[in-house]
């Protein structure tokens, strides 16, 4: 008979397929479609919104806003961005990794994202409200608030990461990993359903719990 499969599954992350050449390119504008190309030179406000990027990289900048609505990102790989906002509102990320720097908002509500890596990270604020996730993978981040209201979650893990803040309203979630994700709060723990915890967490935890099914615990 074969074995079930484990539970919770690991996120299938591989990193993107970059080819040895890539012509570089400076700045990016809306709209923009780019093939196997490094791109550099990005400062201020950046309108890349509806853009199509793939086998890209983009280079380490420092912005005041990136807008990437309804932009297509694959086998994008993004090193040291420091922004006060990302907006990917609608994005589709395939194969997408950022690392290192710094972000104040980091916006991809309603997004579809599918082998999407968050590495060495400091972001404010994170927002995946509505989003489609499937094979995301954080490690070594700080967030200090994650909003996940209305996300479809399958196969994400949390490594090494700390939070504030944690939005889990309405959440679905299925092979969700928060063992890594050391979190001060969470707005509904009734949305943790199908999220796996260590038995730290769930003590940690009780209380809210107990509040959210209305249990009486008394001495």
């Amino acid at each position: 008979m074969a074995r079930p499969p484990a539970y919770p599954q690991p996120p299938r992350v591989s990193a993107p397929d970059l080819p040895r050449e890539l012509t570089d390119v400076i700045g990016l504008e809306r709209r923009a479609d780019h093939l196997q190309a490094s791109i550099g030179g990005l400062d201020g406000e950046v309108d890349a919104s509806h853009a199509a990027l793939t086998e890209c990289t983009v280079a380490a900048a420092s912005v005041d806003r990136l807008d990437l609505t309804g932009a297509t990102l694959v086998d994008v790989e993004f090193d040291a961005l420091r922004a006060t906002s990302v907006h990917g509102a609608d994005a589709r990320l395939r194969r997408v990794r950022l690392t290192g720097g710094r972000i104040g908002t980091l916006d991809l509500g309603a997004a579809g994202m599918d082998e999407v890596e968050l590495r060495g990270i400091r972001i404010d604020y994170l927002s995946l409200g509505g989003a489609k996730v499937e094979d995301l993978l954080v490690a070594d981040c700080t967030i200090e608030t994650l909003d996940l209201p209305q996300a479809t979650l399958t196969r994400v893990r949390f490594e090494n990461t700390r939070a504030g803040e944690v939005d889990t309203r309405g959440m679905r979630a299925d092979s969700v990993d928060f063992r890594g994700l050391d979190a001060a709060a969470y707005l509904d723990v009734a949305s943790l359903r199908r999220v796996t915890l260590t038995p730290w967490q769930v003590e940690q935890l009780a209380p809210a719990f107990a509040a959210a099914l209305a249990i009486d615990v008394q001495d």
